[in-house]
């Protein structure tokens, strides 16, 4: 996984995800304007370069050729026009969040719904696209191993939200990743009521995951080392708890899912010193917002706000991934 920051040049202009000159060909795109309010944009290898959905929305596939013309060996290019704004405009500052997941997608049949995958089993990542079939199903997902955290999108739906599956909160429940909302058990059930294994995950007949149309998910296990999945209870106090991951995060996303409250996502190529304050709000198209917010430790993150992600007694899910991974997804 990969947290770069640029400048828009409003030209033609190759990104670099690479440390210590080893790079990765990113299979999840997402893109966000830290200067202005523009929509986070997601694009990924399967659906390719020109498709995007935005997480702050719940519109369809969106066909852009003006932002990204490739995902290359080491980052991604853009275009020279001018008119896109939300990913390369003049002196305006971006960070693109990468992960890298097999490349070409193939197609899985373990589950009910047959389903194209891009797998990185090393990573715990994969990118699923697939058909619902309007009643309830299993979709495979490719990992080997059960996700902790999956984000489905309908591609043709300009209504249905982002749905999000969290281990923190069972089978019955979901967040969405476009509001603020706390999380529900929508009846019929989300998940039909039944956690993912090490070869599939579970579709109920809700229109946001499962009509006869097509979706995109985005699928994650933890590996140690490299990605956490988790929940803390908040104590309300400047000093906040400690939350160990065992490895000090490159990225983090945090929301709450007992209140109505913000997504909040934080990095360290914004933030490369503590006390991290840059926020940016999957939910929202604003721009960055400065807040004393966490400490990104070197074994975990600890709350540094009495609000924010840690209002007292509220309940919060998180999903971090390692700065410096002990075991690497990209080894050579």
């Amino acid at each position: 996984m990969a947290a770069t920051t640029y400048t828009g040049t409003g030209a033609t202009l190759a990104v670099s995800n690479a440390v210590n000159s080893v790079g990765m060909q990113p299979d999840l795109l997402w893109i966000k304007n830290r200067s202005a309010a523009n929509s986070h944009q997601l694009a990924d290898s399967i659906r390719g370069v020109t498709k995007y959905l935005f997480s702050d929305a719940t519109a369809a596939d969106d066909t852009r050729t003006d932002q990204v013309t490739a995902f290359s060996t080491s980052g991604f290019s853009l275009s020279a026009l001018v008119v896109n704004t939300a990913v390369n405009n003049t002196g305006n500052n971006y960070v693109g969040w990468q992960w890298k997941a097999g490349g070409t997608a193939v197609s899985n049949t373990a589950g009910s719904i047959t389903s194209s995958v891009s797998a990185n089993t090393t990573a715990g990542f994969s990118v699923v696209t697939y058909t619902g079939n309007g009643s309830t199903g299993t979709v495979g997902h490719g990992l080997g191993v059960a996700p902790s955290m999956i984000i489905v999108k309908s591609r043709t739906s300009t209504i249905d939200n982002w749905q999000v599956y969290h281990a923190s909160l069972g089978n019955t429940q979901r967040v969405t990743l476009n509001s603020t909302n706390a999380a529900d058990s929508p009846s019929p059930g989300m998940w039909n009521s039944t956690s993912p294994t090490i070869s599939v995950f579970s579709v109920g007949n809700q229109t946001g995951v499962n009509a006869a149309t097509t979706y995109v998910a985005y699928c994650w296990a933890p590996v140690a080392g490299y990605s956490a999945f988790g929940s803390y209870t908040g104590n309300g106090s400047a000093d906040g708890p400690f939350v160990y991951l065992g490895f000090r995060p490159r990225w983090l996303m945090i929301k709450s899912s007992s209140a109505v409250e913000n997504w909040y996502v934080w990095d360290t190529a914004r933030d490369a010193y503590n006390v991290a304050s840059a926020q940016l709000y999957p939910n929202l198209s604003n721009a960055e917002a400065s807040a004393v917010s966490i400490d990104a430790n070197s074994n975990g993150f600890k709350c540094r706000s009495a609000t924010v992600v840690n209002t007292s007694s509220a309940t919060y899910i998180y999903a971090a991934f390692a700065e410096n991974p002990l075991k690497y997804a990209n080894a050579r």
